[in-house]
């Protein structure tokens, strides 16, 4: 994607799919209130009486997006991404034996930090998939039965990106209450520049940092 105009028609096309507004920012790797402005200058929003976010009164949303799909589409490249995260981790010297994926993106890539650390293999998917408007809070996330379950154990945890960071603190939060411990977070883009999340650290291989006031 070059520019915001590709973004609008892509989520466009998301929304036409179907997806969620929450959905659709995990698929851009936008915020939700970036998602929301995306979709409703599209004019495909699925609700026609729905109030405009504040970010589209205000001329857009101040966000950066990250296209990283030169290297999801291929998969020796995601391996090599998926080694250098690893690495990552390395440095916590724990016997940690399991890996969480925060779904969609997270998923494959934590499947390749997995397999270099030798660990299991569990998967969450946020209540963002759940969210078109209001209360975030209302919806709840889930772990997939499918894959590794939390069981009292340390983990990693893996994400693409964190934008706002809300994502990461409400996996963190889900995998204590099922007893876990997150020893450490790792994803290739962080836009907040967060070193820690709820006394969790936080490792990225990109650290994206605007230059300059949003004001004037």
């Amino acid at each position: 994607m070059k520019n915001v105009d590709d973004l609008i028609e892509s989520a466009a096309e998301l929304a036409e799919r179907g997806l969620s507004k929450g959905e659709i920012a995990d698929e851009l790797n936008v915020s939700r209130e970036t998602a929301s402005w995306l979709v409703e200058r599209s004019g495909t929003s699925p609700t026609a009486t729905t109030t405009p976010t504040e970010p589209s009164s205000a001329g857009g949303p101040h966000d950066i997006h990250v296209d990283w799909s030169a290297i999801g589409r291929d998969s020796k490249r995601l391996g090599a991404v998926g080694s250098a995260m690893a690495d990552l981790f390395v440095r916590q010297d724990e016997e940690v034996d399991l890996t969480i994926g925060i779904e969609k993106a997270g998923a494959p890539l934590a499947t390749t930090v997995s397999r270099e650390l030798d660990t299991d293999l569990g998967t969450y998917a946020p209540r963002k998939h759940q969210w078109e408007e209001g209360d975030i809070e209302d919806l709840g996330g889930t772990f997939s039965r499918n894959f590794a379950q939390i069981r009292g154990r340390e983990c990693y945890v893996v994400d693409d990106t964190i934008t706002s960071g809300t994502t990461m603190t409400e996996t963190i939060e889900a995998i204590r209450d099922q007893g876990g411990e997150p020893v450490a977070c790792g994803v290739l883009a962080d836009k907040q520049g967060v070193e820690e999340i709820d006394g969790v650290p936080v490792y990225s291989l990109v650290q994206v940092i605007r230059v300059g006031s949003d004001e004037g």
